[in-house]
């Protein structure tokens, strides 16, 4: 098993659907798991550790673990079934000596999963085999090069330049406006949770 992290929440260039982006612990792969806009607020809201006015479902969730004299002992994403991922959570009695075997083990959407881990700084493991399936490759030498250079042109371009080259390089727009009100459906395929 692999022990990820949670790099960020981006979104579908296609579908304009949130994706939660794991990394593994060395920064070479990522796996995305696509989830939609409440579960991406959820999962940020974890992240920021900004206590809302008012409990959040997950946070209930977890003030309900702490009455049981429960913990999330660690989240774990074991398969992919149908461009589903699959994950469990795994409790234990507060307490509990760290590596005994967890009391409970509850079937989980992996969204929810990592929404209660970020929360709780619980690990979220990931089946080497769901990593080896899912995951893209992260080249971050090659990401910081990009950025230094996409940083080094707005440097040595004036705002008038740059409105002309961007002007250029869109298209024209089709009969009938840039908005036709049609939807698109070419999304590509994607793994909800």
């Amino acid at each position: 098993m692999v022990e990820m992290s949670v790099a960020g929440i981006a979104l579908d260039a296609a579908s304009r659907s949130p994706i939660v982006l794991l990394r593994d612990p060395a920064g070479r792969r990522q796996v995305p798991i696509w989830i939609d806009q409440a579960q991406a607020q959820n999962i940020l809201a974890g992240v920021a550790e900004a206590p809302p006015p008012r409990p959040l479902s997950h946070d209930l969730m977890v003030s309900l673990l702490q009455a049981a004299e429960l913990e999330l002992a660690r989240v774990i994403i074991h398969a992919i079934e149908d461009n589903t991922f699959r994950a469990v959570l795994k409790l234990s009695r507060q307490g509990d000596a760290e590596g005994s075997e967890p009391l409970l083990e509850v079937d989980a959407r992996p969204s929810d999963a990592i929404a209660l881990a970020v929360r709780t700084g619980s690990p979220i493991w990931m089946l080497e085999e769901v990593v080896a399936d899912a995951s893209i490759p992260v080249d971050a030498e090659a990401d910081a090069e990009d950025s230094n250079e996409f940083r080094r042109f707005l440097d040595s371009v004036s705002p008038a330049e740059l409105v002309r080259h961007l002007s250029k390089a869109q298209p024209e727009p089709e009969a009938g406006g840039e908005d036709s009100g049609e939807a698109s459906d070419d999304t590509p395929g994607t793994s909800p949770v």
